[in-house]
């Protein structure tokens, strides 16, 4: 009854069914792999048999020589050194195939995983902390693709070793099959015991790696910052906290594992001892030949092995199931639609040469953290124009890039791009590829220069690189550098200024040629003087360009055709007055 009740809470709190489900998820990517599994499982069945062979052998040649028969001596001798060496092969080779399968699960999975990650919905992705989604991508997948091997093939191969070595212990002398079942009642009991507690502790663990990950990655992305502050032995506390969380968590954990060791010890001891002792009986009474007391001890430590593998395999499952259900949660986000990039292509290149507008009607915005941005508002931009975003921080200027970008889907309101001609594209996350983004903050990746920039445009020749660089004011200090546009940055732009680290995203926002470009605060770190030389280059490119930009800084307003202004979840065209009394106040 105490388990009907176990099994009815479970499935009243939902777990048992999260876990069919986890499974069955499991199971789909198993699936793929089954040739490779049925034959790392027949390989396993094999040595499992080997070794069956080669304990028969060894009884017969221990009957053998207490027997005195020397004349079959080096017959069975020879048969157990040919045994051995096939049983080494054996073995050998399902190591290979487990690392081929597992490795290749992996790398599948992490593929898989990546791209699901980056497709998945902008804000719906934000929930989530960098180092959490780097634990799941990197953790989890590794668990599921090496548990595959560990669960299905393995319960097989101990299932096999179990009922192969009871038959063979029955076969000889059935009495030998009640000591050596001695311990199974106790296996059982344990496994239900570990099952009750290992999907916590696997929780508990998946959430302390989630943490730690995500402070590693934090601190030492910011390093910089971390320094500045003097914040050290600040963040080496953190650390500390932590490192004391996770420790009493393994302690739990261990506190767990040496209990079912030490029961799971005490009983193998006691079936082992019995076992020798109804042998030792058995021979002294002239029922069973030496060769037999050692083939029955032989199999009993194989059924109490295959017993301890299979409960073994219980934190292997639940940890696999806790690992797919954190995996399963990236996947049952919101996807981003690409279904249409080759219309979006087709569009931009039949509209090449008198470029794409930019428009927004009746336009409506709220976070799913519910702050509301923007109300039945409008914008436009076109061709040859360089229009600008102005406002107090947090008013939106930023919101309304992401949304330009389709980062975020308004809730009211249409968002397309249109041709002079009257075509028009709804603008969504297959229209991406129309833009050209400069966001705020250092962007630049670990590599050359030149990689940098061909990140956009891998076949770009030096001709072309060497020309958005000067566009973008960047060739005059590129061109001093060792090696010029060849020459290295660290990470995150490592070794430049902010002001320069800015002109290369620029330039490799140029070098794309899209129709629109979007720089969001994209020379805040210039002085005036540059940031009016590269707008003026901008403005005198012939390519059909749509510029949209966002600043604080009203220097540049007199340079844009068109300035709107976002306050009060509204974004309006400012008067030439208003732009000039902006210009004045700064």
């Amino acid at each position: 009854m105490n388990i009907v009740k176990k099994c009815y809470e479970k499935m009243k709190d939902g777990t048992l069914k999260r876990m069919v489900q986890e499974t069955i998820w499991i199971y789909a990517y198993a699936k793929r792999y089954f040739p490779q599994m049925v034959l790392y499982t027949a390989l396993g069945m094999g040595g499992i048999l080997l070794s069956f062979g080669s304990s028969l052998v060894s009884k017969d040649m221990i009957d053998i020589i207490t027997g005195q028969r020397v004349g079959e001596l080096m017959k069975y001798f020879l048969v157990t050194i040919g045994l051995a060496v096939v049983s080494l092969l054996f073995t050998q080779i399902t190591t290979f195939l487990n690392m081929i399968i597992s490795q290749k699960v992996d790398n599948e999975l992490r593929q898989e995983m990546f791209e699901k990650i980056m497709v998945t919905d902008w804000e719906s992705i934000t929930k989530y902390h960098s180092g959490d989604l780097l634990a799941r991508w990197a953790g989890d997948t590794s668990l599921i693709a090496s548990g595959l091997l560990n669960y299905i093939p393995n319960a097989i191969m101990a299932l096999l070793k179990f009922f192969g070595a009871l038959f063979i212990v029955i076969r000889y002398d059935w009495t030998f099959a009640v000591f050596a079942l001695l311990g199974a009642p106790v296996s059982l009991f344990m496994s239900r015991f570990l099952m009750s507690r290992m999907r916590n502790n696997n929780d508990r663990s998946a959430q302390m790696q989630a943490r730690m990950s995500g402070f590693n990655q934090e601190a030492f992305v910011n390093i910089q910052t971390i320094k500045a502050f003097d914040l050290v032995p600040l963040y080496i506390s953190y650390l500390k906290d932590i490192q004391k969380d996770y420790l009493e968590m393994r302690v739990d954990f261990q506190k767990l594992s040496m209990k079912t060791s030490i029961i799971m010890s005490v009983v193998g001891m006691i079936v082992s001892y019995s076992c020798y002792g109804w042998g030792i009986y058995r021979v002294f009474s002239g029922a069973i030949t030496y060769g037999t007391m050692t083939l029955f001890l032989s199999m009993s430590g194989n059924l109490t092995a295959a017993l301890n593998t299979l409960i073994s395999l219980v934190p292997s499952v639940i940890s696999m199931t806790t690992s797919a259900r954190r995996l399963m949660d990236i996947e049952e986000m919101p996807t981003e639609d690409y279904s249409k990039r080759s219309e979006a292509l087709a569009f931009a290149d039949a509209h090449k040469q008198e470029g794409i507008s930019v428009t927004l009607e009746q336009m409506s915005y709220t976070y799913h953290t519910g702050t509301h941005v923007f109300e039945k508002t409008g914008f436009e931009a076109h061709p040859h124009e360089i229009v600008a975003l102005v406002g107090p921080s947090g008013e939106g200027k930023t919101t309304m890039l992401r949304l330009l970008l389709a980062l975020l889907k308004p809730q009211e309101g249409r968002c397309i791009l249109s041709s002079n001609t009257g075509d028009a594209l709804e603008i969504a996350p297959y229209s991406r590829q129309l833009f050209a983004y400069v966001p705020q903050g250092n962007t630049m990746f670990s590599g050359t220069i030149a990689e940098n920039l061909r990140k956009v445009k891998p076949e770009a020749s030096e001709e072309e690189l060497r020309q958005v660089l000067q566009m973008a004011c960047a060739w005059e200090f590129v061109e001093q550098m060792p090696d010029g546009m060849y020459s290295s940055l660290q990470e995150r732009g490592g070794g430049i200024s902010e002001g320069q680290a800015q002109r290369l995203s620029i330039a490799r926002a140029l070098l794309r040629q899209a129709p629109i470009l979007l720089l969001d605060e994209a020379t805040s770190a210039l002085d005036v003087e540059t940031e009016r030389r590269v707008l003026r280059n901008i403005m005198k490119d012939t390519y059909p360009r749509t510029c949209i930009v966002t600043t604080h800084r009203p220097t540049v307003l007199s340079m844009c055709d068109r300035v709107y202004g976002i306050a009060g979840k509204q974004c309006v065209v400012l008067s030439q007055e208003e732009v000039q009394k902006r210009i004045m106040d700064f």
